[in-house]
């Protein structure tokens, strides 16, 4: 799938707004096949965003674990590790 879509459950602080609405901007953009849509599409493009943003909040709002919550900087300390690794390091 996209590679810029993030995990957005069990985190603290918990996911904002902006996070799901870009990540769901992310995700229609996949699915239609659109960065930007043309002016046509436009109504319907940010429609889906928004009904994909509400389902991403209903979700993540709905599940439960057990598990403690995961910390964003480790979180980006790890994904940075994984880029050296597999890119090599940048300078």
């Amino acid at each position: 799938m996209c590679r810029s879509i993030k995990t957005l459950f069990n985190f603290e602080p918990p996911a904002t707004e902006e996070e799901m609405r870009a990540a769901s901007l992310q995700f229609v953009r996949k699915l239609s096949g659109f960065a930007r849509p043309s002016k046509a599409n436009e109504a319907a493009f940010d429609r889906a965003v928004e009904d994909v943003t509400a389902a991403a909040r209903a979700l993540i709002e709905s599940l439960v674990t057990t598990a403690d919550p995961r910390d964003r900087e480790i979180e980006a300390a790890r994904a940075r590790a994984r880029t050296a690794v597999r890119f090599g390091a940048q300078d």
